[in-house]
């Protein structure tokens, strides 16, 4: 057994993985295992608790609607946790349709109008009030490109998506599109962050693409595990990779 263990979770990995989700856990395991480091994945689904004080790092992946809403039922249990885990500086990566859900709510293609948890501030809509621009009822798609102005790192993914994303108090953009549509297609942001949470419409996924960013939120998770060792200088002397 390696001295250093993550605990990680994959929130209802078996309904919100359309998008091949999981492999950004399998990027995060790739980086861990240069620096010596366990990963023990575990599967929170429907019915499961969340204990936040059990895991070092989430991700809570994208589905289609159905299994969205069912997943939206069974998020309330898990909410007041996935709060504290949250505020808790706890690191998490919410991608599409998990992303939308910790917000207030979400709107379906049809528009029909499901509750987050809204443990964060944001909502989503499908632009059907009255938000209509020119590209009302478009599905937001194709290869997209931002940069990350905090770090000046570009961030590479494809996205598709027909909600439209709006942050709130608190939030900031995980970056500024360079090419492409973002959260809305109007502003000019995609992704969240706040606290330790990224947030992203990118799929591919976005830790495969982006070596930076995962190496990024590895040292996050470890250090707050393990704060007494300098894991961004160790992480620092492997290669972010493509996968």
């Amino acid at each position: 057994m390696a001295e250093y263990t993550l605990e990680v979770a994959h929130l209802y990995g078996d309904l919100m993985n359309t998008y091949g989700d999981y492999g950004n856990i399998i990027a995060l395991k790739y980086y861990a295992d240069k620096i010596g480091v366990d990963v023990d994945v575990h599967l929170v689904s429907l019915g499961d608790k969340f204990d936040a004080s059990k895991y070092d790092f989430v991700l809570f992946g994208g589905g289609q609607d159905y299994e969205e809403t069912i997943v939206a039922n069974d998020l309330k249990s898990k909410s007041a946790q996935i709060k504290d885990y949250i505020e808790n500086d706890g690191p998490l990566l919410a991608v599409c349709g998990g992303f939308q859900l910790l917000g207030h709510y979400m709107e379906m293609a049809d528009g029909k109008k499901v509750d987050g948890i809204g443990v964060m501030d944001h909502y989503t809509t499908n632009m059907t009030d009255d938000q209509v621009t020119e590209k009302k009822g478009k599905r937001l798609t194709g290869n997209i490109t931002i940069k990350n102005n905090e770090t000046g790192e570009e961030y590479h993914g494809f996205e598709n998506h027909q909600g439209r994303t709006f942050l709130g108090k608190g939030e900031r953009a995980l970056g500024k599109v360079v090419q492409g549509e973002g959260n809305n297609g109007q502003d000019g942001s995609e992704g969240v962050i706040y606290h330790n949470v990224y947030g992203s419409y990118f799929h591919g996924p976005i830790f495969t693409r982006n070596g930076n960013l995962a190496k990024r939120v590895l040292a996050t998770a470890l250090e707050r595990k393990y704060p007494d060792v300098d894991w961004t200088a160790r992480l620092e002397k492997v290669p972010a990779e493509t996968f």
